[in-house]
């Protein structure tokens, strides 16, 4: 049984007509799945913001709707790009027994112990979820990886690293284990190395305006062409 909860009524308002529902403070969703049609439904704001926080698209929520409850997982959220309020959620419908897919989050642990703190280096983590199925029960609220080791430049994680939970496996098969996680990276390094570029670039737009023109003078030295 999920742990996240979310009351919501059956919707018969769409269309340009949602526009008065979400200024009072309504979002508008769809749960789509199972046997049923898609149903439109909707559920005071505030609520519905909380049981998403909770839930990201990792976990699974039981919707109560008139009375009756519906295990599902979020599917997609829709935000204003103006206001960033929430506009629309698209729910999917599952089962309790019935292997789902759901994006997880990939959360590295241990990295302030490692040598390559102690080495002012800093970690790149370049993918930070990935897609995994299991049962409902068994959705993982994130996936950890051990940046405890983490010691040179040369080290990195990859997806052959992460542990798995019990019952928990990858949705993407033909994603491959050395595809790179978090990498380690010198920021001093790539801040002198940036100055150097500046310097040099700097360096060659000076010479290029103290090359003279085919008279001897420098370019502004030159005089403006006439008025014809």
């Amino acid at each position: 049984m999920a742990e996240i909860k979310l009351s919501l009524d059956k919707r018969e308002v769409a269309g340009k007509k949602l526009a008065a529902v979400r200024a009072a403070g309504i979002i508008p969703a769809v749960i789509y799945g199972g046997d049923a049609e898609p149903m439109m439904v909707q559920g005071e704001y505030n609520a519905v913001e909380k049981a998403l926080h909770l839930a990201g698209y990792h976990s699974t929520i039981e919707l109560t709707i008139g009375g009756k409850s519906q295990l599902a997982i979020v599917k997609n959220v829709d935000i204003n790009p103006v206001n960033r309020k929430i506009i629309n959620v698209s729910f999917q419908a599952v089962s309790a027994n019935e292997v789902i897919e759901a994006t997880t989050p990939i959360i590295l642990e241990g990295y302030d112990t490692s040598e390559a703190n102690k080495l002012h280096y800093a970690v790149l983590q370049v993918m930070e979820e990935i897609e995994v199925k299991a049962k409902p029960a068994d959705l993982p609220e994130k996936i950890t990886a051990d940046a405890s080791k983490f010691a040179s430049l040369d080290d990195k994680l990859t997806v052959a690293d992460l542990v798995l939970p019990k019952g928990v496996e990858l949705a993407d098969k033909e994603l491959s284990s050395d595809q790179v996680i978090a990498s380690i990276y010198d920021p001093a390094a790539e801040a002198a190395a940036r100055e150097a570029e500046d310097a040099a670039a700097a360096e060659a737009n000076t010479d290029a305006a103290d090359v003279p023109s085919d008279n001897g003078q420098k370019p502004e030295d030159a005089p403006a062409e006439e008025n014809k």
